[in-house]
């Protein structure tokens, strides 16, 4: 099982690497430390599985895994995230990840999911599957309900990198867009969310787990 691994934290990678490496079944080949570095060192070693963090700078977790699973339709991904919220969950799911878990989680149970991945299973940890289940519950009883915020993928790319101070020509020049093409994408960001302000986005992408505080 030859595995990629992706969190900003260089601690939590090496630390989970060292345990996974005691499994002789298991081989971590590369780490990164941000979603737009993951998608590339995703398309170089083509893993078997990424185990993803969703809060990342540049590009985060819920879009890299969409990125990926375009490129590579087998690729599994599972998310370990410090995230529980159901529309995040639903989010990262959206995107194609086969397994969520929470970062306090044992490492068993982190095995365990991997090897249901790897049969074809989807995986979620005891606490997300609750969460996931009283959303469907909210869901099926309630014929108003509506997941989702409208965003496109490069909407939220756009989003994701407005709430981490980059300007236009840094954004433009991040996604290779024209500035005036940025400054489009973050209109209609705000028409969709009903925010006028770059706090009020950052606020919302910061609650969205599409960045960091």
């Amino acid at each position: 099982m030859k595995i990629v691994l992706v969190d900003d934290h260089e601690i939590m990678r090496e630390g989970m690497c060292a345990l996974l490496q005691k499994r002789p079944d298991m081989q971590v080949v590369g780490q990164a430390a941000d979603g737009r570095i993951a998608v590339t060192l995703v398309e170089e070693l083509r893993p078997d599985i990424v185990i993803m963090d969703i809060g990342m700078p540049n590009l985060n977790g819920i879009d890299a895994t969409q990125q990926m699973i375009a490129n590579n339709p087998h690729l599994k991904v599972m998310a370990l995230s410090t995230h529980s919220d159901g529309a995040i969950v639903a989010r990262m799911i959206k995107a194609g990840a086969t397994g969520y878990m929470l970062k306090e989680s044992a490492f068993a149970e982190l095995v365990n999911g991997l090897d249901a991945m790897m049969s074809g299973k989807t995986f979620l940890c005891s606490r997300i599957a609750k969460v996931v289940f009283s959303d469907y519950i909210n869901m099926v009883t309630n014929p108003n309900w509506q997941g989702g915020d409208g965003l496109t993928s490069r909407e939220r790319e756009v989003l994701q990198l407005v709430a981490e101070g980059h300007t236009t020509k840094d954004i433009a020049k991040i996604l290779l867009l024209s500035p005036k093409t940025v400054d489009s994408h973050r209109e209609h960001i705000m028409e969709k969310l009903d925010i006028r302000t770059i706090a009020g986005l950052t606020k919302y992408a910061i609650r969205e787990g599409l960045t960091n505080p």
